[in-house]
């Protein structure tokens, strides 16, 4: 099993950009699966959870910032 990719390090700025990236690619699977099969079928699932990861580490951020 591959091990999760971290976010912990990445600036908030960047956070945003690939958020914008993964919810483009998320986009383009889910209306690339109504077509045809998919050649991964797993790739919506790994989407959506590098989709929540961001989402975690940005509002871990976020309260970070808040408290400093």
């Amino acid at each position: 099993m591959a091990k999760k990719t971290s976010f912990k390090d990445t600036s908030p700025e960047d956070i945003k950009k690939l958020l914008v990236e993964k919810r483009e690619e998320l986009r383009a699977l889910r209306f690339g699966a109504a077509g045809a099969r998919a050649k991964d079928p797993s790739a919506l699932k790994k989407a959506r959870k590098d989709i929540a990861r961001l989402l975690t580490e940005q509002t871990a951020q976020d309260k970070k910032a808040a408290t400093a």
